[in-house]
């Protein structure tokens, strides 16, 4: 009965996550971090971009991977139109600052638009319950070079009110969403909070 007990026991903990990102109605944990602009590094303070209306911080696992090039596109594309309701973009990943730079400037990608920030450590990722991995040695981006971060963290976005409060969040893996799907979810969520 016991040895019945215990696989039962090790069985649902193997079928648990490890994580549970942060749901709705959850206080937004507070960060600063490096970030870059069109190339140009500054301190991001997410404190300090919700004084200024609502904020969406995405987290994709690498720059110049396919899902994250088409997010970081599509989030570009629309820019204007967050702009247009008063809303902040703040992608986030495990990525090195100088390849960030890179990343935020790219005329394909985030064309200078909005800002990427590093969280190299995976410490902003774990404030937000994301799962972070590490990474596999040899993996490669879509320019053929090697994946240099410690690691990657899951794709999630997350709208948060200038209240701190997080009114919705989007998950490839809970809700099978595309990369461009979080951009017209988290849109048509800051839009509806305008009204």
């Amino acid at each position: 009965m016991k040895k019945l007990i215990g696989g039962a026991l090790l069985a649902s903990a193997f079928a648990l996550p490890a994580y549970a990102a942060l749901k709705n109605g959850d206080k937004a944990p507070d960060f600063k971090t490096r970030a870059s602009l069109a190339g140009k590094e500054f301190d991001f303070s997410l404190a300090d971009a919700l004084k200024k209306g609502p904020v969406v911080v995405y987290f994709y696992p690498a720059a110049y991977t396919r899902g994250c090039n088409l997010e970081a596109h599509t989030f570009a594309e629309s820019k204007d139109k967050f702009d247009a309701v008063g809303t902040t973009i703040i992608g986030v990943s495990q990525d090195p600052i100088a390849k960030l730079n890179e990343f935020s400037a790219d005329p394909e990608y985030c064309a200078g638009k909005f800002p990427v920030a590093s969280d190299a450590t995976g410490a902003i990722s774990k404030s937000f319950n994301l799962t972070v991995r590490e990474r596999r040695d040899g993996m490669k981006d879509t320019k053929g070079r090697d994946i240099t971060s410690v690691g990657t963290t899951e794709r999630t976005t997350f709208v948060i009110t200038p209240d701190h409060k997080i009114v919705a969040t989007l998950s490839s893996a809970d809700d099978g969403i595309s990369p461009a799907d979080h951009v017209d979810k988290s849109l048509a969520i800051v839009s509806a909070l305008k009204k």
